[in-house]
C-alpha cells in the first residue's frame, strides 16, 4: 500500500490532462484522506457533544438552592457554561501551539495518534465530573488534543495529495467533519428521547463516555499510516539547514511572520464568530422553545389525567402549572407533587434537547455543502475572493438567524444557510493556511493561525455573557438579551475583510518548500 503509491504534492502535477481530481488519487491517497478525515470527524464529534451537553451538564452541576433560584439560577448556569467553554477553547489553543510544533518535529502521523488518544481519554473522564471546575479542567485537557489534531491532519493531507487535487481533498476533509457533528446531534436526540421516557442515567454523562471511543482510531494510525515523503526530506535536510517546528524561525523571517500574524487575524474572524456566536444558536432555540414545550407538556399531562378520571393528578398538575417552581413552593404541595414535577421536568428537558439536536443537524447539513463548496469555488476564482464572499455571507446569515429565529420551520431554512456560510470558512483555513508556510514550518504555522486565535475566542463567551447582562436592562427576556448579544458579536466576521488585501493569492501555486 505504501512506498511507490505515497506521493507528495510539490506542484500542481504538471500539465492538466483533463482528468477529474479524484482520478488522480491512488489507494494510499484515499487511505490517508480517510484516516485524516476520521481523526477530524471524531474531533468535531467531541466538540459538538460538549456544545449539546453543556446546558444539561450545568443543570446537574449547579443545583437549585434556596439562595440560588429563578433568574439567579439561570444566570449562574449560563455563566458556568460560558466558563467551561472558555477554558475548553483555551486548552484547544494551547494544544494547537504544542502539537503543531511537534507535528513538524516528530512527524504528522505520530502527533495525530497522540492527539486522538488525548482528546478521547479526557472526553470520557468528563462524564465523571462533580462540579463546574473539575468539568472545566477535563475540558481543558480535552482541548489540548482537539487543538493539536487539526494542524497535523491538514498538513498531512496537503503534503501527500497531488497538487491539483489538494483543495478538493482538504475541502472534503472539512466537509466530512459535519458527519461528526451530525452524529453528536443524533446521539443527543436519542438520549433526549430516552430521558423523556424516564432514563435513569444522566444523558450528558453517557454522551461523554461515547466520545471516548475514537481512541480506537489511534491503533489504525500506529499500524498503517506513514509520514509524508516531503516531511521526511525536510527532516533530513534540516541537519544542514533550519530547524523543524521552530517558532523563533517563524517570527524571525519577515515574510513568514507576516503570513502568521495576518493568517491569525483571518482565523480569528471565523473562529470567534463560530464559537462565540454560531454555536450558541442551539442555546437560543432551547430558550425560545422551553416556554412552548412546557405549556404543551402540561397540556398533554392534564388531558391524560382527565381522560383517566384521576382528579388528584389533575389538581396537582394544575397547581404545578400555576405556581412558581422554586423548591420551597413546590415542596409545599407535598412529596407526590415533587415526584410529579421531577417527571415533568425530565419530559420537558428531553424535548428541549431534541430541539437543540434539530438545530445542530440543520447547521451541519448546511456546513457539509458549504465546506466542500469552498474548496471547489476557491479552485475556480481563487482563495481570497472566496473568503470575501464567505465572510460577508457569514455575517449576514448570522445576524438574520439571531434576530428572527423562533419557529420550527426556520430551523430548517435559516439555520442551514447560516451553517453553510459560517463553516465554509473553516474549509478555507484548511486549504489556505498550509499554502502559506514551507514544509519545515507547515504544521507550526498552520496551527499558529488556526489555534492562537482561540485564546482570543476563549474570551468570546465571557464577552457574550457581559453583553447579555448589559442588554438585560433594555431586554424584556433572557432570549431577547441573547439575540442582542449575538447580533452585536456577529460583526467579528467582518474583521477578515480588512486582512485579506495584505495576504497572497495561492491558487495554482505549489506548496512552499
Amino acid at each position: 500500500m505504501h512506498g511507490v503509491e505515497e506521493l507528495s504534492a510539490k506542484s500542481d502535477d504538471g500539465p492538466d490532462d483533463g482528468r477529474p481530481w479524484w482520478k488522480l488519487l491512488t489507494r494510499y491517497h484515499w487511505f490517508v484522506l480517510v484516516v485524516a478525515a476520521l481523526g477530524w470527524l471524531f474531533d468535531c464529534l467531541d466538540q459538538q457533544l460538549f456544545i449539546l451537553a453543556r446546558p444539561a451538564a450545568m443543570r446537574d452541576l449547579i443545583q437549585e438552592t434556596p439562595e440560588l433560584t429563578g433568574k439567579a439560577l439561570d444566570a449562574a448556569r449560563s455563566a458556568g457554561g460560558d466558563i467551561a467553554t472558555s477554558i475548553f477553547i483555551a486548552g484547544w489553543a494551547c494544544g494547537g501551539l504544542i502539537f503543531g510544533m511537534l507535528g513538524d518535529r516528530i512527524g504528522r502521523a505520530k502527533t495525530m495518534m497522540i492527539t486522538i488518544l488525548l482528546y478521547s481519554l479526557f472526553t470520557g473522564l468528563s462524564s465523571f465530573s462533580v462540579g463546574v471546575w473539575d468539568f472545566a479542567f477535563y475540558r481543558f485537557l480535552t482541548g489540548l488534543g482537539v487543538g493539536g489534531e487539526f494542524a497535523v491532519g491538514v498538513a498531512l493531507v496537503a503534503e501527500v495529495m497531488p497538487g491539483r487535487a489538494r483543495p478538493y481533498t482538504l475541502g472534503l476533509l472539512q466537509a466530512l467533519s459535519a458527519i461528526g457533528n451530525l452524529s453528536a446531534a443524533f446521539i443527543n436526540l436519542g438520549l433526549g428521547l430516552a430521558e423523556e421516557q424516564g432514563l435513569e442515567w444522566s444523558p450528558w454523562r453517557i454522551m461523554f463516555l461515547i466520545g471516548a471511543l475514537p481512541a480506537l482510531l489511534a491503533l489504525v494510525i500506529r499500524r498503517n499510516l506513514k509520514e509524508p515523503e516531503q516531511w521526511k526530506k525536510a527532516k533530513h535536510d534540516h541537519v544542514v539547514a533550519k530547524q523543524l517546528g521552530s517558532y523563533s524561525e517563524l517570527f524571525s523571517t519577515p515574510l513568514l511572520r507576516k503570513h502568521a500574524l495576518l493568517g491569525l487575524l483571518l482565523g480569528c474572524s471565523g473562529i470567534i464568530g463560530l464559537w462565540s456566536v454560531g454555536f450558541f444558536t442551539m442555546d437560543l432555540i432551547g430558550y425560545v422553545q422551553r416556554g412552548p414545550v412546557t405549556v404543551q407538556v402540561y397540556k398533554e399531562q392534564l388531558a391524560a389525567a382527565q381522560a383517566a378520571g384521576d382528579n388528584r393528578r389533575v389538581t396537582l398538575l394544575t397547581q404545578l402549572r400555576d405556581v412558581q417552581t422554586s423548591p420551597e413552593e413546590v415542596s409545599k404541595l407535598g412529596s407526590e407533587a415533587l415526584e410529579l414535577k421531577k417527571g415533568i421536568d425530565g419530559t420537558i428537558n428531553g424535548r428541549v434537547a431534541a430541539w437543540r439536536s434539530y438545530a445542530s443537524m440543520a447547521i451541519n447539513v448546511g456546513a457539509f455543502f458549504g465546506m466542500f463548496g469552498f474548496g471547489a469555488l476557491s479552485q475556480r476564482i481563487g482563495r481570497k475572493p472566496t473568503f470575501t464572499i464567505a465572510l460577508l455571507a457569514a455575517y449576514l446569515s448570522t445576524v438574520a438567524t439571531f434576530w428572527f429565529l423562533e419557529d420550527f420551520w426556520q430551523v430548517w431554512v435559516m439555520v442551514p444557510i447560516m451553517g453553510f456560510c459560517q463553516l465554509s470558512l473553516f474549509a478555507g483555513y484548511a486549504i489556505y493556511f498550509p499554502e502559506l508556510f514551507p514544509t519545515r514550518l507547515r504544521s507550526t504555522g498552520t496551527s499558529f493561525c488556526y489555534n492562537v486565535g482561540r485564546f482570543i475566542a476563549a474570551v468570546g463567551p465571557l464577552v457574550k455573557t457581559a453583553l447579555e447582562s448589559a442588554f438585560a436592562s433594555v431586554a424584556t427576556t433572557q432570549v431577547e438579551a441573547l439575540r442582542y448579544a449575538g447580533v452585536t458579536m456577529s460583526s467579528i466576521f467582518l474583521l477578515g475583510l480588512f486582512v485579506l488585501p495584505f495576504l497572497p493569492e495561492t491558487r495554482g501555486k505549489p506548496l512552499p518548500e
